[in-house]
């Protein structure tokens, strides 16, 4: 997942950054005042947007009403000193997801962020099933039939990201952007690697010693999708 963090307070804006990437393991990037956080809302597509409300240059309330005004849907997660209920209102009528009062747990955050991820992806369980595939979200497992497959980090989050989007073909250039910050363009050689090994230990047998119903197809010239069964499609490439 990708997110982006508005906070002007950078200490708070860099510990916020690192225990998204140290814990769920996302691509965070950062905005230190409303003029960039609302350029890069934007012209990026994010999974979940952290906005605090005082910001510099743009207030957090005008860059939210900015944004929902342009057509961007992206969850948005609102720090805010101020909740009273007036203040709140305010806040969820303009466009925001849901909200945190400062100071708050910064675990607390991450399991808010999660659930309006999955929600924002019409998802409501931790847990994606596709087909006998389970991706433990809250965990960073996954598994077939019980039996527990070991991934890389990165494996397990191109995993994740193409979980929540079965059969839907899923650019290179889209990956990179959801696995990376915003300055992404020197991993874009190692997708293809990432992406191989994936479909090597996806394709396995099952542990019942049955066929794998699992592959991870590569459309030429397209990008990736992934398959639940080999019913899903008619073209399965060697590669």
């Amino acid at each position: 997942m990708r997110l982006l963090v508005i906070e002007d307070e950078r200490r708070l804006a860099e510990n916020i950054a690192a225990a998204f990437k140290e814990g769920p393991g996302y691509a965070v990037d950062l905005a230190y005042d409303g003029e960039v956080g609302a350029y890069l809302g934007e012209t990026s597509e994010y999974d979940l947007i952290v906005l605090d409300l005082m910001l510099p240059k743009i207030d957090g309330v005008a860059v939210l009403k900015r944004l929902r005004e342009r057509g961007q849907r992206t969850p948005v997660m609102v720090l805010t000193a101020v909740t009273t209920k007036e203040s709140v209102v305010e806040l969820l009528n303009s466009g925001a997801d849901d909200y945190l009062g400062k100071p708050f747990d910064l675990g607390e955050l991450i399991a808010r962020a999660k659930a309006l991820i999955r929600r924002g992806k019409g998802v409501s369980h931790p847990i994606l099933f596709v087909g006998d595939l389970a991706v433990d979200t809250i965990e960073k497992t996954v598994s077939r039939d019980g039996l527990e497959l070991e991934l890389s980090p990165t494996e397990y989050r191109i995993l994740e990201y193409m979980s929540h989007r079965p059969r839907s073909v899923i650019s290179k250039q889209t990956l990179l952007e959801h696995l990376y910050n915003y300055n992404w363009e020197h991993h874009s050689n190692v997708i293809e690697a990432h992406v191989s090994n994936l479909r090597r230990k996806l394709n396995r047998p099952s542990p019942a010693g049955q066929p794998s119903v699992h592959f991870l197809e590569t459309l030429r010239g397209r990008g990736y999708r992934l398959l639940a069964s080999t019913a899903d499609s008619s073209f399965l490439s060697p590669k």
